[in-house]
């Protein structure tokens, strides 16, 4: 049975401790801030306004997150959070499929032209965009709707997820598909029995960052929506700020909920995240 190697001079053990003292170093730069916010989000107005920053609290207060529930009516909006976020990255992930087998699989003049549009559509702030968006949103007729928030959603996730399916599919060999048309499969069944298959990785990968991408999105819900029965859970955290006064407990409170389903998505999803992100980069 092979061992592992060990170090064999002071140069290997200096090299050892730098390695190990840099992950220390960016895991507790990572985590730390996360630690804060659980911690402050667990004591009274008071000790937060009044004591030490990066004092533990005296009584663990978990009454806020039951505050934080009830006060912004934050369970409403979890609910509209995951049906927008759910079917704005199915929508997202069939038309970036689609889109992505037509540039992978088809060689037409132009065809890199047209990839490389969606290379810069990533690239694109945003932001930069809000007035586009609003003014088309709403001479659809789609302002204040699920609809409006969903198809936006969707539009803002197409480059990425196109450039992430597209490079899986690359890496698929044309001779699949060449068996498969001899046999007398038709486009749509290589399509949705070879392709689709074959790419779920990065379908899962283009879907799981689709996903965080809706739940984590501020500007335009809150740009494109003015009713509180459609807002997200973004959006409701500014509830907890007023003119006169800021629940800062409650809103930590808020922050932590929110942020619990981005995390348990990407520990669910984390194999297939970095298995999509990498199976296109070599092809054979």
């Amino acid at each position: 049975m092979a061992r592992k190697m060990k170090p064999q001079s002071a140069k290997d053990y200096i090299l050892l401790i730098l390695k190990w003292a840099l992950m220390i170093f960016f895991a507790v730069y990572t985590l730390f801030p996360l630690g804060w916010l659980i911690v402050s989000s667990l004591k009274t107005n008071f000790e937060f306004l009044a004591e030490s920053p990066f004092s533990l609290p005296k009584v663990w207060q978990w009454q806020n997150y039951k505050n934080a529930l009830q006060v912004a009516n934050l369970d409403r909006m979890l609910l509209n959070s995951v049906f927008v976020g759910l079917s704005a990255t199915l929508l997202n992930v069939a038309v970036a499929s689609m889109s992505a087998y037509g540039i992978s699989r088809f060689r037409f003049k132009g065809r890199e032209n047209l990839f490389l549009l969606f290379t810069i559509g990533i690239l694109v702030p945003l932001n930069a965009l809000m007035v586009p968006y609003f003014v088309i949103i709403n001479e659809l007729g789609l302002y204040n709707t699920y609809g409006g928030m969903i198809l936006l959603y969707c539009a803002i996730g197409i480059p990425m997820s196109t450039v992430i399916i597209r490079g899986l599919m690359d890496s698929i060999p044309m001779e699949i598909e060449e068996a498969a048309y001899i046999d007398g499969c038709g486009f749509f069944g290589r399509f949705f029995r070879i392709i689709l298959p074959l790419s779920r990785t990065g379908i899962v990968t283009a879907a799981t960052f689709q996903f965080l991408t809706c739940w984590n999105e501020f500007v335009f819900a809150n740009l494109i929506v003015s009713s509180d029965k459609l807002r997200t859970i973004q959006v409701g955290i500014r509830y907890f700020t007023n003119q006169f006064s800021t629940d800062y407990v409650s809103m930590y409170a808020a922050i932590v909920i929110s942020i619990v389903p981005s995390i348990l998505a990407y520990v669910l999803f984390q194999e297939q995240i970095i298995n999509g992100l990498t199976s296109g980069a070599v092809k054979g």
